[in-house]
């Protein structure tokens, strides 16, 4: 269940923050089934590939104190953006970290909700 509780509030976080950032062509999504599409991929690439990347990256986040957590999801929302196509799409990889950091404190507000229900 938790799966499937990520890749929806993925998708809600995918398509508010497109709205979010409408103006400034950081970030756009073209629709709420490519948002869901890409937070399956999302879901899929964190399993599959962000554990391999957290184990090699381990050394520089132990230096920065854990914020090189940003730029590893950063990357992941760039996989994501490359494996779903032209329907999602970051200006530049400062925006996919800025959307990252923004995703990474609504789901943690999000699952801590859940948490103390």
């Amino acid at each position: 269940m938790g799966f499937l509780k990520n890749i929806i509030i993925d998708a809600i976080l995918f398509v508010a923050l497109a709205g979010l950032f409408a103006n400034t062509g950081w970030f756009y999504v073209t629709s709420v089934w490519t948002a869901l599409v890409a937070a399956i991929v999302l879901a899929i690439l964190n399993a599959l590939i962000k554990p391999i990347l957290v184990f090699l990256s381990l050394p520089i986040t132990i230096l920065t104190l854990g914020l090189f957590s940003i730029v590893i999801n950063g990357l992941m929302l760039q996989l994501t953006a490359g494996f779903v196509g032209p329907g999602i799409h970051f200006s530049s990889f400062w925006a996919a970290m800025l959307i990252a950091l923004i995703m990474s404190i609504c789901n943690t507000i999000i699952s801590n909700h859940f948490a103390n229900q």
